[in-house]
């Protein structure tokens, strides 16, 4: 079904209003998936905050100028699925690759992250960043480790005190 002059428009603003707003981006082919498969995709990103969008080339090239994404959209060509991160920048990397491993149709082509477009060699480095909640909990544990070291330099003293006074005791019991 072909879109009018004003679908058109709709779907660029969307589309860029995403852009200014996405982490990162994925574009895979996804030729000679089924119907079923697309839904589930479609569906697991929904839960994992990525938005998934099987637009025209020309519509997503207009609608990334001015953003990050710009320097991809050469790239652009041949039927793509496009899926912007808009809460963690792993999360479209995530849903591609684990998507991937049981829909072998489904090939990564293009990673978008920073700026900069990477090949598709590039999407396990993607996939491997760490969510919002494991990022914090990795520096979480490190500011905790100055404190915890501090505190078991300051209390070993007397635990050294505390071992002497034992030893001496039972020193003297057993005398």
């Amino acid at each position: 079904m072909a879109l009018n002059l004003a679908q058109k428009k709709e779907v660029v603003a969307e589309l860029a209003e995403v852009a200014q707003k996405a982490h990162s981006l994925v574009a895979a082919e996804y030729a000679g998936l089924t119907v079923q498969q697309l839904t589930d995709l479609r569906r697991k990103a929904r839960a994992g905050g990525v938005y998934l969008k099987v637009a025209k080339n020309t519509l997503l090239r207009r609608a990334v100028e001015g953003t990050e994404y710009e320097c991809a959209k050469d790239q652009f060509t041949g039927p793509l699925v496009f899926a912007f991160s808009t809460e963690d920048p792993g999360a479209a990397g995530r849903l591609i690759k684990d998507f991937g491993k049981t829909a072998d149709k489904l090939k990564p082509r293009l990673v978008v992250i920073g700026g900069k477009a990477y090949g598709a060699g590039h999407l396990d480095v993607l996939a491997s960043l760490p969510t919002r909640e494991q990022a914090l909990s990795m520096l979480l544990s490190v500011l905790v480790q100055p404190a915890t070291m501090l505190v078991r330099v300051l209390s070993e003293p007397a635990s050294q005190l505390a071992r002497a006074t034992h030893a001496v005791a039972q020193q003297k019991q057993a005398a």
